[in-house]
Order: structure tokens, then sequence, then C-alpha cells
């Protein structure tokens, strides 16, 4: 029988959801080229061939565990741009998924936490794009006192940490108001307690006119740009 493309996608899709299950299940140590391709009905130079080695079977398994949390998480926020979901409640809950899913996938978690893997990773880069929206949506309602990528950078950074801590502690001995303390913690930096308040007061105001100035058709695309050019400088001199 001819190996067509759909054969060998299906055979693919195969190997990835069956070793899926055993990373998550027994961890790494699990993830063998010889126990993946019994579980999945194939031969073992079938992985060989279609992902390389162990190495790029892991990855393919990860990236596939992450892009299906990120579509996820994108649904989530088109949902909750679309009706009228309070702007900072949505960036909770996202900092609450995403603890929740490094917690419950740690092998996965650390493989892509990796500098040299994560750089490479389309799921990755996906789910920085998800929290760039949420961050958005938090300027242009007015309640951010730092630039958008300096916040996206400080909530990303402090979530990696915060996984990172609780995965090296025994579970039995983890503080259950650790990411919660931490996000609190996060949000006295990046965040005003009300629309144009101190002490996020021009700042603030500065993030919310910059957030919406791709949209001001009413000006020229130079005159957009001079705009923006004027508000960065603002807002990185604050």
């Amino acid at each position: 029988m001819l190996d067509t493309p759909t054969r060998r996608g299906d055979a693919r899709s195969r190997i990835v959801d069956v070793a899926a299950r055993l990373l998550r299940e027994q961890g790494p140590a699990a993830v063998t080229t010889r126990g993946v391709a019994e579980a999945a009905g194939v031969q073992a130079p079938a992985i060989y061939r279609l992902f390389g080695d162990k190495d790029g079977l892991l990855e393919a398994v990860a990236e596939h565990v992450l892009a299906t949390h990120v579509s996820t998480k994108a649904a989530l926020v088109r949902a909750a741009s679309a009706g009228d979901v309070d702007p900072l409640e949505d960036l909770r809950a996202g900092w609450d998924a995403q603890v929740e899913f490094g917690l419950a996938n740690p092998a996965v978690f650390r493989l892509l936490s990796d500098p040299d893997r994560a750089w490479r990773s389309p799921a990755a880069e996906a789910g920085r794009r998800v929290l760039e929206s949420r961050v958005h949506r938090v300027a242009l309602a007015g309640r951010l006192r730092v630039g958008e990528r300096h916040a996206v950078e400080v909530i990303h950074a402090a979530g990696t940490g915060v996984v990172q801590t609780l995965l090296s502690t025994p579970a039995e001995q983890r503080d259950a108001g650790l990411a919660a303390s931490v996000y609190e913690a996060v949000a006295r930096q990046v965040l005003t307690d009300a629309p144009g308040s101190a002490p996020g007061g021009p700042t603030a105001a500065a993030v919310a006119l910059r957030a919406l100035a791709p949209r001001l058709d009413v000006l020229s695309a130079a005159e957009r740009a001079l705009l923006t050019e004027w508000l960065d400088r603002v807002i990185d001199a604050t």
C-alpha cells in the first residue's frame, strides 16, 4: 500500500496523541520510541522518519499540547472582546488558566520554557499574542500604567516564575496562595486603580491613546505614526 501524505499525517497524529498521553501520565522518561511505536501501532522506524529522534518527538508533542491550550485561550479572548467581559477580569482569568496549565502539564511546560525551544515554538508565539490581546484590552480601558510591551514582559516573566517555583516544590509543600500573591504584586506594578486615577494618571491616558492610535482614521497614516511616536516617548519617559 502506498505511503500517501494522508496516511503519514494519520500516523503522525496517532503517534503524537499516544506520546502526549504517556508524557502527561508518566513524564518524559516514558516517551521511548519503542513504547510509543507499540502503543501507536506503528514500526519504530516510522518515528525516526517523521520526527528525527526522541527529542524531535517530544518537541512535537509539547507543541501539540500547548497549541490546543492556546486555541482555547484565543477563543476565550475573542468572546471576551465581543461581549461585556471586564478586561481586568479577563487578564486575571488568563493568568489563572496559564498557571493551572503549567502545573497540570509540567513536562510540556519545562520543555517550552527552555529558551532554546521557546523562541522557535509557533504555539508559544501564539500564546504570547493572546496575552498581548488581553493587555491591549486593558490599555484601551485606560487601566494600564505602563506601556503594553513592558506589561506583557512583566506578566509573562512573573507567570513563568510562579509555575517554575511551584513545580520545583513538592506538591504537599506548595504555597497555595503564591500565584495569587504574585499576580497582585504584578497588578500593582502595571495596572491603575481606575481610569485616569493617580498614580497612573497621564501615563495611563497616554497608554490608552497609544492603544487607540492605529484606529484613528481621521488622521493620515503619517499623522498616526507621528502621534504613536510622541506617545511612546511620553510612556517611556515615565
